[in-house]
Protein backbone atom coordinates (compact mmCIF):
# COMPACT_ATOMS: atom_id res chain seq x y z
CA UNK A 1 0.00 0.00 0.00
CA UNK A 2 2.71 2.67 0.71
CA UNK A 3 4.20 1.34 -2.34
CA UNK A 4 0.66 2.52 -4.00
CA UNK A 5 0.61 5.79 -2.83
CA UNK A 6 4.35 6.78 -2.97
CA UNK A 7 3.67 5.89 -7.39
CA UNK A 8 0.43 7.71 -7.20
CA UNK A 9 2.44 11.14 -5.33
CA UNK A 10 5.16 10.32 -7.93
CA UNK A 11 2.27 10.57 -11.07
CA UNK A 12 1.25 13.73 -9.87
CA UNK A 13 4.35 15.50 -9.50
CA UNK A 14 4.96 14.43 -13.10
CA UNK A 15 5.16 17.46 -15.84
CA UNK A 16 2.67 17.75 -18.73
CA UNK A 17 3.48 16.71 -22.08
CA UNK A 18 6.37 19.09 -23.98
CA UNK A 19 3.83 22.06 -24.91
CA UNK A 20 1.44 22.42 -22.31
CA UNK A 21 3.42 22.15 -19.44
CA UNK A 22 3.75 25.52 -19.63
CA UNK A 23 0.25 26.60 -20.15
CA UNK A 24 -2.47 27.51 -17.28
CA UNK A 25 -5.12 24.42 -17.09
CA UNK A 26 -8.45 26.08 -17.16
CA UNK A 27 -11.65 24.82 -15.02
CA UNK A 28 -14.54 25.92 -17.13
CA UNK A 29 -17.76 26.64 -15.04
CA UNK A 30 -20.78 27.15 -16.91
CA UNK A 31 -22.34 29.40 -14.54
CA UNK A 32 -21.64 33.46 -13.40
CA UNK A 33 -19.18 33.97 -10.45
CA UNK A 34 -20.88 33.95 -7.04
CA UNK A 35 -23.07 30.93 -7.07
CA UNK A 36 -22.04 27.37 -6.04
CA UNK A 37 -20.47 25.70 -8.65
CA UNK A 38 -18.11 28.79 -8.60
CA UNK A 39 -17.15 28.62 -5.25
CA UNK A 40 -16.40 24.95 -5.59
CA UNK A 41 -14.69 25.48 -8.70
CA UNK A 42 -12.28 28.05 -7.11
CA UNK A 43 -11.45 26.20 -3.81
CA UNK A 44 -10.29 22.68 -6.18
CA UNK A 45 -8.47 25.25 -8.66
CA UNK A 46 -6.22 26.49 -5.57
CA UNK A 47 -6.00 23.58 -4.38
CA UNK A 48 -4.92 21.24 -7.69
CA UNK A 49 -2.48 24.31 -8.45
CA UNK A 50 -0.66 23.26 -4.99
CA UNK A 51 -0.45 19.74 -5.79
CA UNK A 52 0.03 19.78 -9.44
CA UNK A 53 2.72 22.80 -9.33
CA UNK A 54 0.89 24.31 -12.34
CA UNK A 55 -1.40 27.39 -12.16
CA UNK A 56 -5.02 26.75 -12.43
CA UNK A 57 -7.66 29.23 -13.61
CA UNK A 58 -11.53 29.20 -13.18
CA UNK A 59 -13.06 30.56 -16.06
CA UNK A 60 -16.68 31.23 -16.42
CA UNK A 61 -18.90 30.84 -18.92
CA UNK A 62 -22.10 31.52 -18.03
CA UNK A 63 -25.63 31.01 -19.54
CA UNK A 64 -28.05 28.06 -20.70
CA UNK A 65 -27.27 26.17 -17.79
CA UNK A 66 -23.86 25.19 -18.55
CA UNK A 67 -24.30 24.63 -22.43
CA UNK A 68 -21.85 27.41 -23.33
CA UNK A 69 -19.18 25.80 -21.30
CA UNK A 70 -19.79 22.31 -22.30
CA UNK A 71 -19.74 23.30 -25.60
CA UNK A 72 -16.37 24.78 -25.18
CA UNK A 73 -14.62 21.99 -24.30
CA UNK A 74 -16.33 20.26 -27.26
CA UNK A 75 -13.88 22.33 -28.79
CA UNK A 76 -10.84 22.55 -26.77
CA UNK A 77 -8.29 20.62 -27.68
CA UNK A 78 -7.68 17.66 -25.57
CA UNK A 79 -4.23 18.39 -24.74
CA UNK A 80 -4.75 18.52 -20.40
CA UNK A 81 -5.32 22.08 -20.50
CA UNK A 82 -8.84 22.43 -20.74
CA UNK A 83 -11.20 20.48 -17.88
CA UNK A 84 -14.91 21.06 -17.36
CA UNK A 85 -16.59 21.44 -13.09
CA UNK A 86 -19.70 19.85 -13.63
CA UNK A 87 -22.59 18.56 -12.01
CA UNK A 88 -25.60 16.52 -13.55
CA UNK A 89 -27.81 19.05 -14.90
CA UNK A 90 -25.45 19.88 -18.20
CA UNK A 91 -24.12 16.78 -18.46
CA UNK A 92 -27.31 14.48 -17.87
CA UNK A 93 -29.82 16.49 -18.14
CA UNK A 94 -29.43 18.62 -20.69
CA UNK A 95 -29.10 16.33 -23.69
CA UNK A 96 -32.86 14.65 -22.72
CA UNK A 97 -34.51 17.79 -22.77
CA UNK A 98 -32.72 19.74 -25.59
CA UNK A 99 -33.15 18.60 -29.31
CA UNK A 100 -29.53 19.82 -30.32
CA UNK A 101 -27.99 20.45 -26.99
CA UNK A 102 -24.54 21.08 -29.27
CA UNK A 103 -22.71 18.25 -27.86
CA UNK A 104 -22.95 14.88 -26.54
CA UNK A 105 -21.27 13.90 -23.02
CA UNK A 106 -20.31 10.27 -24.00
CA UNK A 107 -19.01 10.95 -27.36
CA UNK A 108 -17.55 14.34 -26.92
CA UNK A 109 -16.17 13.94 -23.24
CA UNK A 110 -14.46 11.74 -21.16
CA UNK A 111 -15.05 11.47 -17.19
CA UNK A 112 -11.48 12.16 -15.28
CA UNK A 113 -13.20 11.89 -11.93
CA UNK A 114 -16.22 12.26 -9.66
CA UNK A 115 -15.85 14.05 -6.09
CA UNK A 116 -19.26 14.56 -4.18
CA UNK A 117 -22.83 14.34 -4.20
CA UNK A 118 -24.95 16.97 -2.76
CA UNK A 119 -29.12 17.43 -2.90
CA UNK A 120 -31.39 20.29 -4.49
CA UNK A 121 -33.26 22.56 -2.17
CA UNK A 122 -36.60 24.49 -1.65
CA UNK A 123 -36.26 27.70 0.37
CA UNK A 124 -38.26 30.71 0.88
CA UNK A 125 -36.82 34.27 0.65
CA UNK A 126 -36.93 35.97 4.22
CA UNK A 127 -40.32 38.13 3.27
CA UNK A 128 -41.96 35.13 2.42
CA UNK A 129 -44.45 33.52 4.89
CA UNK A 130 -44.09 29.96 6.48
CA UNK A 131 -41.34 28.29 8.08
CA UNK A 132 -41.94 25.57 6.16
CA UNK A 133 -43.13 23.55 2.35
CA UNK A 134 -46.72 22.99 3.66
CA UNK A 135 -46.79 26.30 5.57
CA UNK A 136 -45.49 27.78 1.88
CA UNK A 137 -47.95 25.67 -0.23
CA UNK A 138 -51.21 26.57 2.24
CA UNK A 139 -50.07 30.15 1.50
CA UNK A 140 -50.16 30.14 -2.22
CA UNK A 141 -53.70 28.29 -1.58
CA UNK A 142 -54.55 31.48 -0.12
CA UNK A 143 -53.05 33.83 -2.76
CA UNK A 144 -55.39 31.90 -5.31
CA UNK A 145 -53.07 29.04 -6.42
CA UNK A 146 -50.34 31.36 -8.33
CA UNK A 147 -46.86 31.40 -7.16
CA UNK A 148 -43.49 31.84 -9.21
CA UNK A 149 -40.70 29.85 -8.10
CA UNK A 150 -37.40 30.69 -9.17
CA UNK A 151 -34.97 27.92 -10.62
CA UNK A 152 -31.12 28.05 -11.74
CA UNK A 153 -31.56 27.27 -15.53
CA UNK A 154 -34.84 26.06 -17.61
CA UNK A 155 -36.00 22.77 -17.84
CA UNK A 156 -33.47 21.58 -15.42
CA UNK A 157 -34.11 19.11 -12.26
CA UNK A 158 -35.89 21.94 -10.14
CA UNK A 159 -37.72 23.44 -12.85
CA UNK A 160 -39.49 19.52 -12.85
CA UNK A 161 -39.71 19.99 -8.87
CA UNK A 162 -42.00 23.08 -8.98
CA UNK A 163 -44.08 21.13 -11.93
CA UNK A 164 -44.49 18.11 -10.03
CA UNK A 165 -45.26 20.44 -6.74
CA UNK A 166 -47.87 21.88 -9.01
CA UNK A 167 -49.47 18.70 -10.11
CA UNK A 168 -49.12 16.75 -6.35
CA UNK A 169 -51.25 20.16 -4.99
CA UNK A 170 -53.28 21.43 -7.22
CA UNK A 171 -51.34 24.69 -7.67
CA UNK A 172 -50.53 27.38 -10.06
CA UNK A 173 -46.78 27.31 -9.62
CA UNK A 174 -45.03 28.69 -12.30
CA UNK A 175 -40.89 28.36 -12.71
CA UNK A 176 -39.04 31.11 -13.20
CA UNK A 177 -35.67 30.33 -15.26
CA UNK A 178 -32.30 32.56 -14.07
CA UNK A 179 -29.43 32.34 -15.78
CA UNK A 180 -27.43 30.80 -12.96
CA UNK A 181 -28.11 30.49 -9.43
CA UNK A 182 -26.46 33.53 -7.97
CA UNK A 183 -29.22 35.68 -9.77
CA UNK A 184 -31.89 33.55 -8.68
CA UNK A 185 -30.48 33.84 -5.43
CA UNK A 186 -29.92 37.69 -5.35
CA UNK A 187 -33.64 37.97 -6.40
CA UNK A 188 -34.36 35.88 -3.04
CA UNK A 189 -32.03 37.85 -1.31
CA UNK A 190 -34.32 41.03 -2.16
CA UNK A 191 -37.41 39.39 -1.85
CA UNK A 192 -38.16 40.00 -5.92
CA UNK A 193 -39.24 36.36 -5.95
CA UNK A 194 -41.18 34.25 -2.79
CA UNK A 195 -39.05 31.10 -3.32
CA UNK A 196 -36.25 29.03 -5.25
CA UNK A 197 -35.27 25.42 -5.54
CA UNK A 198 -31.30 25.44 -6.24
CA UNK A 199 -28.26 23.06 -4.55
CA UNK A 200 -27.35 23.56 -1.03
CA UNK A 201 -24.05 24.64 -1.50
CA UNK A 202 -25.73 27.82 -3.49
CA UNK A 203 -28.54 27.94 -0.95
CA UNK A 204 -26.76 27.02 2.51
CA UNK A 205 -24.57 30.19 3.71
CA UNK A 206 -27.25 32.77 3.16
CA UNK A 207 -29.73 29.97 5.07
CA UNK A 208 -27.24 30.00 7.76
CA UNK A 209 -27.71 33.65 8.04
CA UNK A 210 -31.03 33.47 8.15
CA UNK A 211 -31.41 35.48 4.83
CA UNK A 212 -33.32 32.62 3.14
CA UNK A 213 -34.96 29.36 4.61
CA UNK A 214 -34.61 26.02 3.19
CA UNK A 215 -37.18 23.98 4.37
CA UNK A 216 -36.98 20.70 2.30
CA UNK A 217 -34.44 18.78 0.46
CA UNK A 218 -33.76 16.19 -2.50
CA UNK A 219 -32.41 13.10 -1.02
CA UNK A 220 -32.87 10.04 0.68
CA UNK A 221 -32.06 11.25 4.19
CA UNK A 222 -31.18 14.76 5.82
CA UNK A 223 -28.74 16.39 4.41
CA UNK A 224 -25.60 16.59 7.55
CA UNK A 225 -26.13 20.43 7.21
CA UNK A 226 -29.14 20.64 7.69
CA UNK A 227 -30.47 18.20 10.30
CA UNK A 228 -33.86 19.76 11.04
CA UNK A 229 -34.99 20.07 7.35
CA UNK A 230 -37.23 17.39 6.01
CA UNK A 231 -36.47 15.52 2.37
CA UNK A 232 -39.36 15.94 -0.20
CA UNK A 233 -40.34 11.88 0.24
CA UNK A 234 -41.00 13.14 4.18
CA UNK A 235 -43.46 15.62 2.96
CA UNK A 236 -45.21 13.35 0.66
CA UNK A 237 -42.86 13.59 -2.60
CA UNK A 238 -41.41 10.77 -3.07
CA UNK A 239 -39.27 9.82 -6.51
CA UNK A 240 -36.03 12.46 -5.87
CA UNK A 241 -34.02 10.11 -3.56
CA UNK A 242 -30.89 9.86 -6.37
CA UNK A 243 -28.59 12.67 -5.74
CA UNK A 244 -27.12 14.39 -8.58
CA UNK A 245 -23.27 14.37 -8.60
CA UNK A 246 -20.44 17.06 -9.39
CA UNK A 247 -17.41 16.08 -11.78
CA UNK A 248 -14.29 16.76 -13.60
CA UNK A 249 -14.53 16.17 -17.54
CA UNK A 250 -12.22 16.53 -20.44
CA UNK A 251 -11.91 16.80 -23.46
CA UNK A 252 -12.26 13.63 -25.55
CA UNK A 253 -8.85 12.24 -26.97
CA UNK A 254 -7.21 13.65 -23.86
CA UNK A 255 -4.42 11.45 -23.21
CA UNK A 256 -4.86 8.42 -20.65
CA UNK A 257 -1.59 9.69 -18.86
CA UNK A 258 -2.85 12.92 -18.36
CA UNK A 259 -6.75 11.66 -17.04
CA UNK A 260 -5.00 9.68 -14.76
CA UNK A 261 -2.76 12.47 -13.54
CA UNK A 262 -5.51 14.66 -12.52
CA UNK A 263 -7.54 11.80 -11.43
CA UNK A 264 -5.39 10.42 -8.77
CA UNK A 265 -4.70 14.93 -8.05
CA UNK A 266 -8.39 15.21 -7.74
CA UNK A 267 -8.63 12.39 -5.19
CA UNK A 268 -6.14 13.34 -2.87
CA UNK A 269 -6.99 17.06 -3.07
CA UNK A 270 -11.02 16.58 -1.95
CA UNK A 271 -9.50 14.22 0.93
CA UNK A 272 -7.26 17.19 2.42
CA UNK A 273 -8.75 17.90 5.69
CA UNK A 274 -8.77 21.66 5.12
CA UNK A 275 -10.62 20.52 1.81
CA UNK A 276 -13.31 18.26 2.50
CA UNK A 277 -14.19 20.31 5.59
CA UNK A 278 -15.19 23.55 3.50
CA UNK A 279 -16.83 21.62 0.70
CA UNK A 280 -18.68 19.70 3.42
CA UNK A 281 -19.75 23.22 4.53
CA UNK A 282 -20.73 23.86 1.33
CA UNK A 283 -22.96 20.96 1.47
CA UNK A 284 -21.22 18.12 -0.78
CA UNK A 285 -21.04 14.73 0.70
CA UNK A 286 -17.38 14.18 -0.22
CA UNK A 287 -16.43 10.79 -2.15
CA UNK A 288 -13.87 10.28 -4.82
CA UNK A 289 -15.15 8.32 -7.60
CA UNK A 290 -12.69 7.14 -10.77
CA UNK A 291 -13.39 7.56 -13.93
CA UNK A 292 -15.53 4.43 -14.51
CA UNK A 293 -17.42 5.03 -11.04
CA UNK A 294 -18.28 8.70 -12.35
CA UNK A 295 -19.48 7.07 -15.59
CA UNK A 296 -21.84 4.77 -14.34
CA UNK A 297 -23.26 7.08 -11.71
CA UNK A 298 -23.52 9.72 -14.53
CA UNK A 299 -25.37 7.02 -16.98
CA UNK A 300 -27.73 5.69 -14.29
CA UNK A 301 -28.77 9.43 -13.04
CA UNK A 302 -29.32 9.78 -16.75
CA UNK A 303 -31.61 7.04 -17.48
CA UNK A 304 -33.45 7.45 -14.07
CA UNK A 305 -34.54 11.01 -15.22
CA UNK A 306 -35.52 10.11 -18.52
CA UNK A 307 -37.90 8.46 -17.10
CA UNK A 308 -39.19 10.86 -14.77
CA UNK A 309 -39.15 13.69 -17.86
CA UNK A 310 -40.63 11.06 -20.27
CA UNK A 311 -43.86 10.50 -17.92
CA UNK A 312 -44.27 14.42 -17.50
CA UNK A 313 -45.04 14.64 -21.43
CA UNK A 314 -41.79 16.61 -21.56
CA UNK A 315 -40.90 17.46 -25.22
CA UNK A 316 -37.21 18.37 -25.61
CA UNK A 317 -37.00 21.41 -27.28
Amino acid sequence: MLQRRSALVALAALPFSAGAQDRPVRLLVGFPPGGGTDAIARLLADALQATLGTTVIVDNKPGAGGQIAAQALKMAPPDGTTFFVSHDHTISILPLVLKNPGFDPHRDFVPVAGFATFANAFALSAGTPGRSLPEYLDWVKKQGGHGNVGVPAPASVPEFVVKLLAERHGLALQAVPYRGSAPMVADMLGNQIPAGIGSVPDLIVNHQHQKLRIVAVMGAQRQAVLPQVPTFAELGLAGFEDLPYYGLFAPAGTPAAVLERFSNALAGVVTQPVVKARLTELGLSVGPMTSTQLSARERAYSAAWARIIKAGGFQPQ
